[in-house]
């Protein structure tokens, strides 16, 4: 089909479907009017939070841009290789308009340190994602680890931090922490002076697995501790000027999402696709991002109820979240109400009552 068929053929579908696709609290625009104003949005620029890995909040967008979906809906969007933390100003100062984040927690930390107008438009990991990874026979029960030395890269990880002050072990406290080198965890778990570090559930045990190697693993979930994973946000800015486009860049990438989870392997070949073009700096290889995605998928499969819609925020857990890292002294400032950094209906309105992703037909 030309590329002028294709552009009719979109174009007669939104007609069609245009009901479904009113936003919430919106005006109803026609086919041509909604294309002009995803059109008028230019060039959306996305950020990875992590090169090219088949994580949650990047490899959805990674199936949706190779599936068509973002141009079907008359989208200009631009997939950049980044890292979480140096997403934050781009995102807040325009340079981008969308971006993977680590966790609302993050999100929101450097929102309110900043006054910066950053609104997460969908979160879609409802669990911690980090845990601390210890060398076996270390400790039985978190009570073991009082006065244990664990590494960190760069900090201790968030809802790890809260599992441990759970225990009444804080740090300089009930533990120490030293730096580590590099992010190999072969490498980290073979070094005198620790007992082991944090790491995120979906990489480093894949790591350790595959090189025959045991080890503990201590779940924040399991104690209880809220969290989140596979954030995407936008700036206040860019939602204001372009409601139409943000709430088509979440729809597409919910069905993006809809995709890698239906189809995990398909996704996985499409992130390590760009990685391999992009030069693969990370060293990423079919099998850790096999093992990325299909830990990600199944911590989003156990932790939403039957036929809840994927992505949507959850205020009520993202307060518990942010209310047991602020125990913890992660927020330095004081934080802004919770709907005015994440937007519950933006990616509610992009599904119907069965909790697909509405698409013109």
């Amino acid at each position: 089909m030309s590329q002028l068929l294709r552009r009719l053929f979109v174009a007669s579908a939104l007609i069609a479907s245009v009901p479904a696709l009113i936003g919430a609290g919106g005006t109803t625009p026609t086919a041509e009017e909604r294309c002009a104003e995803n059109r008028e949005a230019g060039t959306i620029t996305y950020l990875t939070g992590f090169d090219f890995a088949a994580a949650a909040s990047m490899v959805d967008v990674f199936v949706a841009e190779q599936n068509g979906y973002y141009d079907e809906l008359c989208l200009d969007v631009d997939v950049i290789s980044s890292f979480s933390t140096a997403n934050y100003p781009l995102i807040a100062g325009n340079e981008a308009q969308f971006a993977s984040g680590g966790s609302f927690s993050e999100v929101i930390n450097f929102s309110s340190a900043n006054d910066a107008a950053l609104i997460a438009v969908v979160v879609e990991g409802r669990t911690p994602i980090d845990a601390l990874i210890i060398k076996p026979g270390t400790a039985e029960s978190l009570d073991d680890l009082q006065g244990s030395t664990i590494g960190v890269k760069g900090a201790m990880t968030t809802a790890v931090e809260a599992m441990l002050a759970g225990a009444g072990l804080v740090e300089g406290e009930g533990y120490d922490t030293v730096l580590l080198d590099g992010f190999d965890p072969v490498a980290h778990i073979a070094l005198d002076g620790i007992d082991g570090f944090p790491g995120y559930k979906s990489n480093e045990p894949g790591t350790l697995q595959r090189a025959g190697i045991e080890y503990d693993l201590f779940d924040p979930a399991q104690y209880d501790v809220p969290g989140s994973f596979g954030v995407i946000y936008t700036s206040r800015q860019f939602l204001d000027e372009h409601p139409t486009a943000a709430q088509d860049f979440v729809r597409a990438t919910m069905r993006g999402l809809a995709d890698a989870i239906a189809d995990p392997q398909a996704a996985v070949e499409a992130a390590f696709g760009l990685a391999e073009a992009g030069g693969n700096p990370s060293f990423l290889s079919i099998e850790s991002e096999t093992f990325r995605w299909r830990t990600d998928a199944e911590l989003l499969r156990e932790s939403y109820p039957d036929g809840a819609p994927y992505g949507v925020p959850d205020l009520a857990l993202l307060q518990a979240e942010v209310d047991a890292y602020d125990a913890v002294g992660l927020f330095a400032e004081q934080l802004p109400e919770l709907s005015a950094v994440a937007d519950v209906e933006l990616a509610a309105s992009v599904y119907d009552d069965n909790a697909e992703v509405i698409w013109p037909q």
